[in-house]
């Protein structure tokens, strides 16, 4: 396992179907089926013969999207509860080679900051994700608030992950080529749009500046934020808009993983406007297989401080690995 220069291999956005959880969730949501609901719901076996075969050598699991988003506000809390307990449990199993994210049941604000100190305190969860909107409500609205307050209270990062758009974005921006190319619902573009917009929207909602210390992570290399950021920032500086700096907000509270995003251009563009201390090593598992990640991972053309930084330093750090 590792790099071929001994470093440690930890990836922070790797995924997996609990099915019990999926049972709850329209089979129209769900990304994937077949070989990739089977690799989805392999925890054990063939996953950990893939992370040996490559070099991973810690995956923090997440349920793939849209994950607890889209559940029942009056069996949320209890289902997604129930779900975090079996992740508990298989990361119980191997904890050498897993680590995990928590579920947050935000069809019920009310019991999501509950539900992350529960993970975090009770099941040593290093974090939580937040899978797209909440029966189209996005993550900056203000009943979710105190998730933030508790994530900066705990020291946990909330990871910000698509999911496919919500039907009004779909039927407006999308429907003509979705036959032809569904992929441009999901990674080929609905993905960034809708999660580059969250990560916008928790800017400007003030969340930020109300709780400093939270850390937000944004995969795919930032959903294309830090290529925009400098436009962002001065387009927001003119007059007429509510006083922030952009920038400043975005470069101080969110970090960005490589997930399913490999290119040597994009990395090298997001290190100049973020710093390697900000970048985190993922792949995507299943949806992106591991060996294209590390074979670009590799390969790429960094100094060795700061390819150990995004292979497991920064993870360490942020996660408390």
């Amino acid at each position: 396992m590792a790099t071929s220069n001994g470093e440690q291999v930890i990836a922070i956005e790797e995924h997996y179907w609990d099915p019990e959880l999926t049972a709850h969730v329209a089979e129209e949501d769900r990304g994937g089926s077949g070989v990739m609901q089977t690799k989805l719901e392999d925890l054990f076996d063939a996953r950990i013969a893939e992370m040996d075969a490559t070099g991973v050598d810690i995956q923090v699991l997440s349920h793939g999207a849209p994950s607890t988003q889209r559940l029942e506000p009056a069996t949320a809390a209890e289902v997604t509860r129930a779900t975090n307990d079996r992740l508990r449990d298989i990361v119980a199993q191997r904890p050498d080679r897993f680590a995990a994210f928590a579920n947050l049941p935000t069809p019920d604000p009310d019991a999501c900051a509950d539900e992350l100190s529960r993970c975090v305190n009770e099941l040593g969860f290093k974090g939580a994700m937040i899978h797209g909107l909440t029966h189209g409500v996005f993550f900056d609205d203000e009943r979710f608030w105190p998730v933030f307050e508790r994530a900066q209270a705990l020291g946990v990062p909330l990871y910000m992950h698509p999911a496919v758009p919500n039907k009004t974005v779909v039927d407006t921006y999308y429907e003509p080529y979705v036959k032809d190319f569904p992929a441009l619902l999901n990674a080929g573009w609905g993905f960034t749009v809708e999660t580059a917009t969250q990560g916008i929207r928790i800017v400007l909602s003030g969340v930020l500046e109300k709780y400093p210390d939270c850390n937000i992570i944004l995969g795919h290399l930032g959903e294309g934020l830090p290529f925009l950021l400098w436009r962002i920032d001065h387009a927001l500086s003119r007059p007429g808009n509510k006083s922030l700096s952009f920038r400043e907000v975005f470069s101080r509270n969110f970090h960005i993983t490589t997930s399913g995003n490999f290119s040597d251009p994009a990395l090298m563009c997001s290190i100049a406007e973020m710093g390697a201390d900000r970048i985190l090593f993922s792949v995507d598992y299943p949806f992106v297989p591991n060996a294209p990640g590390m074979d670009w991972i590799e390969r790429v053309h960094l100094n060795a401080e700061d390819k150990a930084k995004i292979l497991n330093g920064n993870a360490k750090r942020l996660l408390k690995l």
